[in-house]
């Protein structure tokens, strides 16, 4: 069945959308709803983990939001960053977030690819004497914690950021022809939200293997995946699938 209606599991875009041209050419209706948000942990949901922020030499970052979280926390507990402190970051986008809160270039920050397998290959044996505190979200602590203890590195896994589920008891889903998804946690509000739910021919879209594999564990099944060579994003992912019908 050929899709028309299609709800995306992210905020509308601000400005000029690549869904535009889309919706133009192949007469689709495209709804913008997300499916959860992100929040930093308050201080004292954060001193129930019992981690000591200063026992650590090192910060390890795998997005902005974390960064924030970091800050406002450090805040709220009164707790000053040494300028000693050294930042290990995912990707150099979001290093250079770190400027919001520290003087750049005055501080030891070390990038990497963009992937969180890349953060043991800057750490390398230069760095695997530091003590890591490692600040994560409470959907993606497993993930990057595996990849320190496989690398035997000297590190504590913190929560920082926390997922809170959107409301969408007023959402009809039958409605929509396809659902798109970003993250592993836009399938667990689906289930949180629609615990009975059932797919009636209804068709998914997901981006990222993590998102594909959590897709998987909820027993659907994606028409459309991205990233791919040919496709390194949702949208052009969509348009070859409508090129083809």
């Amino acid at each position: 069945m050929k899709a028309k209606k299609i709800l995306i599991s992210q905020p509308a875009p601000a400005n000029g959308s690549p869904y535009t041209d889309l919706i133009s050419k192949y007469k689709l209706s495209i709804d913008f709803v997300p499916f959860f948000k992100v929040e930093a942990l308050q201080a004292r949901e954060f001193r129930l983990q019992k981690i000591n922020i200063l026992d650590h030499t090192a910060v390890v970052f795998t997005a902005r939001t974390a960064i924030d979280a970091y800050f406002k926390i450090c805040e709220e507990m009164r707790i000053t960053v040494p300028e000693t402190m050294k930042y290990f970051c995912t990707s150099e986008s979001i290093a250079l977030y770190l400027q919001k809160y520290i003087v750049y270039r005055k501080r030891k920050i070390f990038f990497g690819n963009g992937t969180n397998a890349s953060i043991i290959d800057i750490i390398g044996a230069k760095h695997k004497n530091e003590t890591f505190l490692v600040c994560v979200a409470d959907s993606s602590k497993a993930d990057i914690h595996k990849i320190f203890v496989k690398a035997k590195v000297n590190h504590t896994s913190g929560v920082f950021v926390k997922t809170v589920y959107s409301d969408l008891s007023n959402l009809e889903l039958n409605n929509y022809d396809m659902l798109v998804f970003y993250s592993p946690s836009d399938i667990r509000s689906l289930q949180e939200n629609f615990p009975d739910f059932k797919p009636n021919g209804m068709q998914f879209a997901t981006y990222g293997p993590a998102t594909l594999k959590a897709l998987k564990g909820a027993k659907l099944t994606s028409t459309i995946v991205a990233p791919t060579p040919e496709a390194p994003s949702i949208a052009k992912a969509l348009s070859i699938y409508f090129e083809q019908k």
